[in-house]
Parts: structure tokens; sequence; C-alpha cells
């Protein structure tokens, strides 16, 4: 009994090392989250929950990313969920925070009224599946390509947002 007890001391005493692929911890899923639900609140959508299914997803997809593309932007048309990506240069690494709110600045750019971008060249698809009101749950990942001094980061969005004929809210 004390052999096992011991055990258990020095199991639990232990620290945690994630693996490669891990989960994220709950700080960065709880980043992602908190940029979302702010921009969902300002137009009064409710709150995305984490999904671990979707970070599954997303993470399988970054690590492809990197391995085979250099962290290059993907096609996430026809892709079971919805999808927001963000891609950087120059060896900078977004946090969680500063890509959603990359994403959420497109805002002025989305006119309600007409439920489309301000003009061709400027885009709000990202914005618009940030507070798209019938996606409910979000999983992201992100990967750095030092060698070729990118990164890519990438949420995925369940039930899938940017549905054409629909307003996000």
């Amino acid at each position: 009994m004390a052999y096992a007890l011991l055990i258990l001391t020095v199991a639990l005493a232990m620290p945690h090392i994630p693996a490669q692929g891990a989960a994220p911890p709950p700080s960065v899923a709880k980043e992602y989250l908190e940029g979302h639900n702010k921009a969902r609140a300002e137009v009064g959508v409710g709150p995305l929950k984490w999904s671990e299914e979707l970070a599954n997803a997303s993470r399988r997809l970054v690590r492809y990313q990197k391995r085979n593309m250099g962290c290059g932007l993907t096609s996430l048309n026809n892709h079971k969920y919805g999808g927001n990506q963000l891609w950087t240069i120059n060896n900078k690494t977004m946090t969680p925070r500063t890509a959603v709110d990359k994403w959420v600045q497109e805002k002025e750019h989305y006119i309600y009224n007409f439920n489309e971008c301000m003009s061709y060249f400027r885009t709000c698809v990202y914005y618009t599946q940030v507070v798209w009101r019938k996606s409910l749950e979000l999983g992201c990942a992100q990967a750095r390509c030092s060698q070729y001094g990118t990164s890519l980061t990438l949420c995925f969005y369940n039930p899938p947002g940017n549905i054409k004929g629909e307003r996000p809210y």
C-alpha cells in the first residue's frame, strides 16, 4: 500500500510535458475563444464553445501544411467545417488573440444592409465567419515554419458559416 502511494505521489509531482501535436493548453484555447466571443457579443451573437474534434482536425491540417507546404495557406473550399486562416511572414508568429483580431478588423469592410463586402478588393469573409450566428463550435491550431520564416494559424467552425444568401447575424 505504501509503495502504491509513493508511485502515485511521484506521478502527481512530475511536470506535464505535452507531446507534439497535443491539445493546446487551456490558456491558448481560452485566448482563441475570448477574441471570437468578444466580436460575437458586439453583434448580439452567442458564444462559441471549444471543440477538441475541431482542434484536432485543424492540428492535422496545420501539420500537413507545415510538412508539405511551408506553412502556406490551404484551400478550405468544400471542407466539412467552416474555416479561417492567417499566414504570416518575416518570422512573425501571431498570438491567438492577434490572429482573431486580424480577422475581426475586416468588420469595417462588411456592409450589413447589403450583406456583402465593401468592394471586390476588400474581404470580409473571415470576419463574417467569426460572427456567424449558426456556428457553435471552434477549434484552432498554429504552426511555425522557421526555415521559411512563416507561420500559419487555422481555425475550424462547426457548423460552417458564410452560406450564400444568409446573413451572419
